[in-house]
């Protein structure tokens, strides 16, 4: 188990910079986030650029995950949209090349996983309507994947169709694919009041791909520096290790990149003491 940082934390910075930065304050992986000015996946040379990040990430020893939350990478008026569960084939095709083209990335560079979500409902479907949608992408997605041993690590988020546990638990069931996993926001369990963390943990490490870490209130859904909130911490990772998970803890903290290295170095310090002697 080893901490790393998400790019949207560094939404200012170059991406090479962010690498060099984090691998400086000790951090051992990076949760890549393309968006408009990192490996933009409209930009003419993706290739090139992934190739650069994919060295970068040798050069510093640092492992890496893909994520796919940009705000308005495919949409610049609407924030995470279009999605899985759009109402027409045209939008979700959209979503369907985004996710396609980082699991592309994710093989190129070895990444750990590809985390996504399943986004918010832009029409009146039913919720059964909404399901059969995400269904059916996430099939096609994971088979698509699968092929190219490529894990996929499906994100509940607060607000958005897919946001608890217990909704994950269903589509997980009906996808019922090996490349179909889990990324667990601990900070969202919190949020949702799905209490304790450790108890989740337990009862989904057999597909617990990804974890995000922040601090959060009850309630509210609000990415907050460590101590401002309501997480248990030393339930989080003594759930984590009686879990066995071995990969990335990775902070998340995208409205904190105004002041992204101090953010870095301090989450890092609060985090550190929970990994024991390994991770000081």
């Amino acid at each position: 188990m080893f901490l790393g940082y998400n790019t949207n934390g560094f939404a200012h910075h170059r991406l090479g910079d962010a690498l060099d930065i984090l691998a400086e304050l000790g951090y051992g992986g990076v949760a890549l986030t393309p968006d408009v000015n990192h490996l933009d996946p409209h930009a003419l040379d993706l290739s090139a650029r992934t190739a650069e990040f994919g060295a970068g990430l040798a050069r510093h020893g640092l492992r890496c995950v893909i994520e796919t939350g940009a705000r308005f990478v495919l949409d610049p008026r609407r924030k995470h949209q279009p999605t899985l569960i759009s109402p027409t084939d045209e939008l979700r095709e959209r979503r369907h090349w985004f996710l396609w083209l980082c699991v592309r990335l994710a093989e190129e560079l070895g990444a750990g996983c590809v985390s996504f979500w399943s986004g918010a409902p832009d029409d009146r479907a039913a919720p059964s309507d909404l399901m059969t949608r995400l269904v059916e992408q996430c099939k096609r997605l994971a088979e698509e994947a699968g092929r190219r041993g490529v894990r996929l690590a499906f994100e509940p988020e607060p607000g958005m169709f897919i946001d608890t546990m217990d909704k994950f638990a269903e589509l997980h069931g009906r996808v019922n694919h090996p490349a179909f996993g889990l990324t667990v926001d601990v900070g969202h369990l919190v949020c949702n009041g799905e209490l304790p963390v450790s108890k989740f943990l337990a009862d989904w490490k057999h597909v617990l791909w990804n974890i995000h870490i922040e601090d959060m209130r009850p309630g509210v859904h609000d990415h907050i520096m460590f101590g401002e909130g309501a997480v248990d911490f030393a339930d989080v990772f003594a759930g984590l290790r009686a879990a066995g998970y071995r990969d990335g803890v990775y902070v998340e903290l995208s409205r904190h990149s105004y002041d992204a290295v101090s953010t870095a170095r301090k989450a890092r310090a609060f985090l550190v003491p929970y990994l024991g002697e390994r991770g000081a």
